[in-house]
């Protein structure tokens, strides 16, 4: 522990002199110097002193000075942050010999195995397994993306000044590169000037996954098979992805007037974009690996006459790959319709790459096809081609307020009047009805026209690239076919996961009844055609009822949605919606 805590004041230490360097080469050797002497200053404040001393050095400073020494401490204490989070990671690791996440799953496989599970149904079910990660855009993050990712840059570099056996020169460039970073992240604005717009958020969560899950996924994925290997001699299978990424960032409209029909168009071609653009980068990195001329027959004719039949299969791929890229960059400022060779089936991306694989274990190269190629796999399963699934969310009312202007011009009367009844028996009605509800002629209000523009993109936009349509304030049976009936008169054709999201202590209270009334209705599950999903929300029912009755309320929600749906023979899937300052770990 005296090593360790050693470790850490020197690295504060170091980075504190680094960021002391880029302060003078701004503002001179006199400013470095009235800092420390506030440093100073505080450190004797905090042994008991009167505290005279500081006080009279910050009285004195000009107001141009003020912002600068604000900064310093503020960087100051970003840069100690980085070293102490860095230490507690390399404290826990040095603890035992595996760090905690890598314990987890061949423990508990261990545990099932130990009360008598079968190695083989144990194996399908973690193959089966699926937990869907959503990316949501919260200003609960205030950092700048650029600087979290120097301070990433950062922490490396403490990593790698902790190798052993470097060189005075390895250990000078390290250094060279920690000032550099610090410099840049001293020299870039801390606060955005402008509010982010839907679409900046969607490529703020496009950078996580470039840079953080990308790289996370297959790593994860090749300790789970290792976890798994070693409890039942089965490996997880390649078409397995246990976990799965979607966003709300460019399909949350709730309360959001900038997040329109087209917005959600943009993002979704975006996704595309820097999809094909991650495997473009990886696949060149697989082409120089995969050198080998032995292939199998199927290789081999889908290769051609080619002495490097892994490289040309691969460069098909590659092509098309680019095709998609340049279409989906094409396509943010046209209608333009995709090219034959544009990808649009997951499986378009995968049959070359399992076709690779294949060839390579069939020939004894099994240790080569476990490789990148490998790690390439399990990237194109769990992000696809289309990066996330995006989830579209609305209140409820505005689905309610559509079907008002409607029935109205229909001469049907006023939706929003109907009882419960009423309601369901006419959209049931209509949900089996073949012919459209609306004439093409309608000309609906704005707010209208905005709802049935953003069904219209949900209908043309590919299934895949697509998560849940969530219905935020939901509380009755009928806020879920109103969706559904507005889907299909857009076009919908395919199944689309169609969420109420309870948010309300009253409508968490209620969320059982309106579930088994949804089931109940003939020719629901029919549209349902899957889980029945529900999403239990944690932010708005804490701030409805406080965070404990609301925690009660989630679980009695819950357990009734289980035991109805059980009874009902429905699987069900459960969202949970987990937001607001205490989900995340604040006060």
């Amino acid at each position: 522990m005296t090593d360790i805590d050693a470790r850490l004041r020197d690295d504060v230490h170091l980075l504190g002199e680094l960021l002391g360097n880029t302060i003078r080469d701004q503002y001179g050797e006199a400013f470095l110097a009235k800092i420390e002497r506030i440093r100073q200053g505080a450190k004797a404040d905090r042994r008991g002193t009167t505290g005279e001393e500081l006080s009279a050095i910050l009285d004195a400073l000009g107001d141009d000075e003020v912002l600068p020494v604000a900064r310093a401490f503020n960087q100051f204490l970003n840069l100690a942050n980085i070293a102490e989070q860095y230490e507690l990671i390399h404290r826990r690791e040095e603890g035992q010999p595996q760090p905690f996440e890598a314990l987890v799953l061949p423990q508990l496989l261990a545990r099932l195995l130990a009360e008598g599970h079968d190695p083989e149904s144990l194996a399908r079910q973690v193959s089966r397994l699926e937990i869907e990660l959503v990316l949501t855009a919260h200003p609960t993050e205030v950092t700048r993306r650029t600087l979290i990712q120097k301070y990433d840059a950062i922490a490396e570099q403490l990593a790698a000044q902790d190798h052993r056996d470097l060189t005075l020169a390895e250990k000078s460039e390290i250094h060279q590169r920690l000032q550099r970073l610090i410099a840049e992240a001293w020299h870039t604005e801390e606060i955005r000037r402008t509010r982010p717009t839907p679409v900046d958020e969607a490529k703020w969560g496009f950078a996580v996954i470039e840079h953080s899950l990308w790289h996370a996924v297959p790593h994860m994925l090749r300790k789970a098979d290792k976890a798994l290997h070693a409890a039942t001699g089965l490996h997880l299978p390649l078409e397995a992805a246990p976990v799965r990424f979607a966003s709300w960032m460019g399909g949350d409209r709730d309360g959001n007037p900038n997040v329109t029909a087209s917005v959600t168009r943009e993002v979704l071609l975006l996704a595309r974009w820097m999809a094909a653009d991650l495997y473009l980068r990886d696949i060149d990195k697989l082409a120089a690996d995969l050198s080998m001329q032995q292939a199998s027959a199927q290789l081999l004719a889908a290769a051609g006459d080619s002495a490097e039949p892994y490289r040309a299969v691969l460069k098909q791929l590659r092509e098309r790959l680019r095709a998609t890229r340049n279409w989906a960059h094409t396509a943010l400022q046209s209608t333009q319709a995709a090219p034959p060779e544009v990808l649009q089936d997951n499986r378009e991306l995968l049959a070359p790459l399992q076709l690779c694989y294949q060839s390579l274990h069939a020939c004894g190269m099994g240790v080569i096809a476990d490789g990148p190629l490998l790690d390439f796999l399990r990237r194109a399963v769990t992000f696809g081609l289309f990066l996330v699934r995006l989830d579209v969310r609305q209140d409820a009312a505005r689905h309610a307020s559509a079907m008002t202007e409607i029935t109205d011009y229909l001469g049907l009367g006023r939706y929003e009047d109907w009882d419960e009844d009423a309601r369901l028996s006419f959209l049931m009605r209509e949900l089996n009805n073949r012919r459209p509800l609306l004439p093409g002629y309608f000309k609906p209000g704005a707010d209208t026209a905005e709802v049935l523009a953003t069904c219209r993109e949900v209908a043309a936009a590919p299934g895949a690239s697509l998560g849940s349509y969530v219905i935020s304030m939901a509380g009755a049976a009928s806020d879920v076919l109103a969706v559904q009936l507005l889907l299909k008169e857009a076009g919908l054709e395919r199944p689309m996961r169609v969420v109420p999201l309870f948010e309300t202590l009253a409508d968490l209270d209620n969320a059982g009844p309106v579930i088994e009334r949804l089931l109940l209705l003939p020719g629901y599950r029919a549209h349902l055609q899957g889980p029945q999903e529900v999403m239990i929300g944690y932010s708005d029912s804490a701030k409805d009822a406080g965070t404990t009755a609301a925690a009660w309320a989630q679980y009695r929600a819950q357990e009734a949605l289980v035991n109805i749906c059980r009874e009902q023979g429905v699987e069900l899937l459960l969202f949970h919606g987990r937001g607001g300052t205490v989900g995340r770990g604040g006060g």
